[in-house]
């Protein structure tokens, strides 16, 4: 069994196992170093199916491997647009470039930025997956004769096998990641875990908070497509953001509304979650309105939201028919949120809580009386947080 053979079959056994791809590829590259192939440097780069990341890699040194994301955007940049990735991709032919005696002026600034690592050769390639996706590779030399022919070859022959031992880890990825995108972390790992089947649900406890984007429908009615959408893009932004950063989760945007949890499990992080959600919000305010600063000065028009907080038990999972489910939270809890929110037009605040909310920081909150609430038979006390 020559080399190449035993390094595919250790990348198509054992190594397919480890179920990591540094782990993967530190295994790799340590039997090609073994045999005589010279690295200083590795990136195996792997292509998502996201709307949000065309890419995702690692990088191999010597001294440490560390993973990397690609956005969308960088495509059509000279950061990708002539480098070694983009020949690859592009034409599916391998690419052998020396890093010596570089020309600062016409070479390529990865080519530029390897040298002054250290690499005196490059050596590019390609890997082919089942569903036709083309993955790009580059190893760096930093011998002084740079890759022989015959360690070329060794890269060459062993795709198949490290074609094989990635695939899984690089589909479960972009399964994992398409999931967090549409569906939110919490929710993701609900499902990824094996919460798929229709009916399957829990029930928690969490903060709900409701959103909406004041004057929607006067505006879909007058605005432009373009001019709506890039509205809507900047206010689900800012919301999101918001949210995410205080550890709580995006469920659903409904239109111009979005539903969002912070869960809890235990009764003691109650008021640290409360105190998450109040920050979400005060976030999610305090940027819109650095947005309307922007918006003004380019001649657009402000935009306004209302925000409502409750806090009470959910049911947490799936609901559907048997050929479409989706994954939300349902309850009274849920409803009473969406009807605070509603009751922002009507008091005249930007965010309204319930007082089982409120507790959390009482002197952050001044009341704004009790209001009666479709579905509820006694009339509910409304705090407005002070901004």
């Amino acid at each position: 069994m020559n080399e190449a053979d035993r390094i595919n079959k250790w990348l198509m056994s054992d190594g397919r196992l480890l179920g990591d791809l540094a782990l993967v590829v530190e295994g790799y590259v340590e039997r090609l170093i073994d045999a005589g192939v010279p690295l200083s440097r590795v990136n195996i780069g792997q292509r998502f199916a996201n709307p949000l990341l065309i890419a995702w890699g690692i990088v191999w040194t010597p001294e440490e491997t560390s993973s990397y994301d690609v956005a969308h955007s960088i495509m059509g940049t000279s950061t990708f647009v002539g480098g070694p990735f983009h020949y690859v991709l592009k034409y599916l032919m391998p690419l052998q470039k020396s890093l010596v005696n570089l020309d600062p002026e016409n070479d390529h600034p990865i080519y530029l930025e390897l040298a002054e690592g250290g690499g005196t050769d490059m050596f590019a390639t390609y890997l082919t997956y089942g569903d036709g996706s083309e993955h790009g590779c580059t190893y760096v030399a930093d011998h002084p004769e740079g890759f022989r022919d015959e360690h070329v070859a060794l890269i060459q022959d062993t795709r198949t096998g490290l074609s094989s031992a990635l695939e899984p880890i690089a589909m479960r990825k972009s399964m994992t990641s398409l999931l967090q995108t549409y569906l939110g972390d919490g929710p993701a790992k609900e499902v990824h875990g094996g919460t798929i089947q229709r009916g399957e649900h829990r029930r928690l406890e969490a903060v709900i908070m409701f959103t909406d984007l004041r004057g929607f429908t006067q505006k879909m009615e007058t605005w432009e497509e373009k001019k709506l959408l890039a509205a809507l893009n900047d206010y689900f932004e800012v919301v999101v953001q918001a949210v995410e950063s205080q550890g709580g989760d995006v469920l659903k945007f409904m239109g111009d509304g979005i539903l969002s949890i912070f869960p809890f499990e235990n009764p003691d992080q109650s008021t640290e979650r409360c105190r998450s959600a109040i920050e979400a919000a005060r976030d999610a305010i305090t940027v819109l309105g650095k947005l309307n600063q922007r918006r003004m000065k380019a001649g657009e028009d402000e935009l306004a939201m209302g925000i409502g907080l409750n806090r009470g038990t959910v049911t947490y999972g799936n609901i559907g028919s048997p050929g479409r489910l989706d994954f939300t939270v349902l309850g009274p809890a849920v409803n009473l949120a969406s009807r605070v929110q509603d009751l922002c037009k009507t008091v005249g605040e930007p965010v309204l809580l319930t007082g089982s909310v409120a507790e959390a920081n009482e002197k952050h909150f001044v009341s704004r009386g009790h209001h009666e609430v479709r579905g509820l038979e006694e009339p509910v006390e409304v705090f407005a947080l002070k901004l």
